[in-house]
């Protein structure tokens, strides 16, 4: 990821029997989070029918290493004399980063491709710790986190491949891949550093992580030539004894001969603190495209054992990221390819960040901050980055064709032809009705679905990763309304009330954000009894580096009503599914919450509901006649106001087009199928007035007041 300045009750866990307390703390959450995934699958079956400081000793290894594959005698990949080897012969590694869960696996071998007819000879890709363990205990790695899949699909198409095991990746990715259990345990973890506490949970997913990838390197017949550990590093910390106790971890399950690598800014600084040294450990760095290479080359020496650096840019950016309420981030692509030229002309190596973005599906979208925390600044559903390779896949765009001229000059074998665009459509049209508000869903919800407490609790703290928390509470009605004040809420809540001796909807009250948190001002409400208060949460993204990524979601602080404390609260987690999520429906749970079938059923809409800024969920479909219909399409969220949707129950990922810039959520083919195909929306402002949406046949990213600033290069 880009190198950037640095600037760190309910359901706890414990650090003192880290395992044990986390299972029997999710366990008391699984009912609730079970009622909501029902719920929403429910919707879908409502709407369609069934379709489907260093400071204590490390501890040891928890267990001994497994034997490790056995070697094959012809396949060495090396450092000597600054160069690369590859079986005995010098290598320039012309390579560039690709997700594998950022793109569906039926496309996996559509985007390798097109990195292969780039020019490329290397792929690089992080690997995810929260989408692999989402869970304490439960690993995946099925679907789209099927890791070994795709890198034995880079062996059979020839391609190198850097994996960059972290624990720590950044990548714009949710809580720079740390899986969001870790923020509950208590006393409270240090990340990246050599606590005791969190190296033993590292160890623990290492044991299954290094094994897995261990006879998939280049020396065992595999295409992983370099694992990187950590990720810059030297923009973070300097606990040297954590990042020795990497590498030593490393050795213990991939061996003495591949090579473990570090990546850190090109800076003396940054290079000084993120790097192991000595031979063990080769330093490689990363720099604005532009910047004058050479002289970092040099400075990168400084940091390897004599003949041990030849000169790398582990992340040559191509582009760059785009936050919500930013202009899209673009680069000049002959600029770009001039830079890359200015590398491999001298046979420097180089890794395009990246080569092919994709997509943040799900609610996987990271966060960064300025100078405080509340400067939030979360990133886009889209992670085109501007790539040569564009987030559809399309390749005949300028920067692809400049970089493939640069690149062709110094491959030692002939490019494969370029393939063409795939294919888009517009399936027009779509008409959607509102199947439900999202408070109806608290009148099915039974006791065991709720957390109380005297104080609001963050969304860890109840067992939840992603989604939506709401807050509920009472209090006494005023004649002249109330001041409503939270100091600390991640990331936006909005607020509603409502009488509770009455049956009247929940009336929007108004939003209280991190970026721009006010006091708010409660409407006036006659009302015989207590007044309900809900707010409404949204965990828009962990921050993914620098030093606020202990980044909690939810209600972090008191409540104060005319500056008085609220107390007695209820929590309902609203999780909806996230990417890789299976939404079967237990058939015991199912008539637990049969009430749920009668919540939808309820059609009929009602004009003054609609003018209330209610939640509510919205469905449709369209239709598909025959296969050769299905090609990869977009949907326009021009007019609506901020949400997420599903397409056949894949969660495509968020909009929020009145921020912008981006309008359109991409919709991969292999989502959609023969005959019909359902589209569920949850609006939580205003639905655009005809309730429509359009399947178009293109991105659009000028949505929005797009006010703030970008990188250019």
């Amino acid at each position: 990821m880009p190198v950037r300045t640095a600037t760190s009750n309910a359901l706890p866990l414990h650090r003192a029997a880290p395992a044990a307390s986390r299972a029997a703390a999710m366990a008391r959450k699984r009912g609730l989070r079970a009622t909501t995934v029902v719920f929403f699958g429910l919707l879908s079956l409502a709407a369609f029918g069934a379709f489907v400081p260093a400071l204590a000793p490390l501890p040891s290894l928890s267990s001994p290493h497994p034997s490790l594959p056995r070697k094959s005698s012809s396949r060495k990949f090396e450092i000597n004399s600054d160069k690369f080897w590859k079986d005995g012969s010098p290598f320039q590694i012309i390579g560039g980063d690709v997700h594998y869960f950022r793109v569906l696996p039926e496309y996996w071998e559509d985007r390798l491709l097109r990195a292969k007819a780039l020019g490329l000879n290397t792929i690089q890709t992080y690997v995810p710790w929260n989408l692999h363990e989402p869970k304490p205990g439960e690993t995946v790695f099925e679907g789209i986190a099927d890791i070994i899949s795709f890198l034995n699909l880079c062996k059979k198409l020839d391609l190198l491949v850097m994996l960059r095991v972290g624990p720590y990746i950044c990548a714009e990715w949710d809580f720079g891949g740390f899986p969001y259990w870790l923020l509950a345990i208590k006393p409270a973890l240090t990340l990246r550093s050599s606590d005791p506490a969190f190296v033993k949970l590292v160890e623990q997913w290492w044991s299954i992580l290094l094994p897995k990838v261990s006879s998939l390197l280049y020396a065992n017949g595999g295409p992983i030539i370099m694992v990187q550990i950590e990720n810059e590093y030297g923009s973070y910390g300097d606990d040297k004894t954590y990042l020795r106790h990497l590498v030593k971890l490393a050795r213990g399950y991939l061996g003495n001969e591949v090579i473990l690598y570090t990546t850190d800014g090109g800076s003396k600084e940054t290079l000084q603190k993120g790097t192991v040294g000595g031979e063990d450990v080769f330093s490689a760095v990363d720099f604005d495209t532009g910047a004058e290479a050479w002289p970092i080359f040099n400075l990168q020496k400084q940091f390897n054992a004599p003949g041990k650096s030849p000169p790398l840019a582990a992340e040559f950016y191509t582009g760059w990221l785009t936050h919500w309420g930013e202009k899209l981030a673009q680069t000049d692509a002959e600029f770009t390819a001039a830079a890359l030229e200015k590398i491999l002309s001298r046979n420097g190596s180089a890794v395009l960040y990246m080569a092919h973005g994709g997509t943040n599906f799900g609610f996987y979208n990271g966060a960064n901050t300025g100078g405080s925390e509340s400067e939030y600044k979360p990133d886009l559903t889209s992670y085109d980055y501007d790539a040569p390779i564009k987030e559809s896949g399309d390749v005949d765009n300028p920067k692809y064709k400049a970089i493939r001229q640069v690149v062709e000059q110094y491959s030692i074998v002939p490019l494969p032809s370029v393939p063409y665009n795939n294919a888009k459509t517009s399936y027009g049209r779509i008409q959607l009705q509102r199947t439900s508000f999202l408070f109806d869903l608290l009148n099915v919800l039974g006791p065991h679905d709720v957390v109380e407490s005297e104080s609001p609790l963050s969304m860890e703290l109840v067992g939840q990763m992603f989604g939506f928390l709401i807050y509920a509470t009472k209090f006494a009605s005023t004649d002249n309304g109330s001041m409503l004040t939270i100091p600390k809420v991640h990331d936006r809540g909005q607020v509603f009330v409502s009488c509770a001796s009455r049956k009247d909807r929940p009336l929007y009250a108004g939003a209280i954000e991190r970026w721009s948190n006010k006091p708010l001002h409660l409407p006036v409400t006659k009302c015989a009894s207590r007044i309900n208060l809900y707010v409404l949460v949204e965990n828009m993204g962990r921050v993914n580096y620098g030093s606020y990524m202990f980044d909690m979601k939810g209600i972090l602080s008191s409540v104060y009503l005319n500056g008085r404390v609220l107390l007695g609260w209820k929590m309902f987690s609203i999780p909806l599914h996230n990417l890789n999520e299976a939404t079967t429906i237990n058939s015991v749970v199912q008539v637990r919450h049969s009430g749920i079938m009668r919540v939808l059923s309820n059609r009929s809409i009602n004009k003054s509901d609609g003018e209330t800024r209610e939640p509510a969920f919205y469905a449709g479909s369209f239709h598909v006649n025959e296969v050769a219909q299905i090609k990869d399409t977009f949907i326009s969220f021009q007019g609506w106001g901020k949400g997420v949707a599903y397409v056949n129950d894949f969660n495509i990922g968020r909009f929020w087009p009145s921020f912008g810039p981006q309008c359109n959520l991409y919709v991969p083919a292999p989502v959609l199928r023969v005959g019909v195909n359902s589209l569920v929306v949850l609006e939580l402002e205003s639905p655009k007035p005809d309730l429509a949406l359009h399947s178009v046949d293109e991105p659009d990213f000028s949505c929005g007041k797009s006010k703030s600033s970008v990188h250019h290069l």
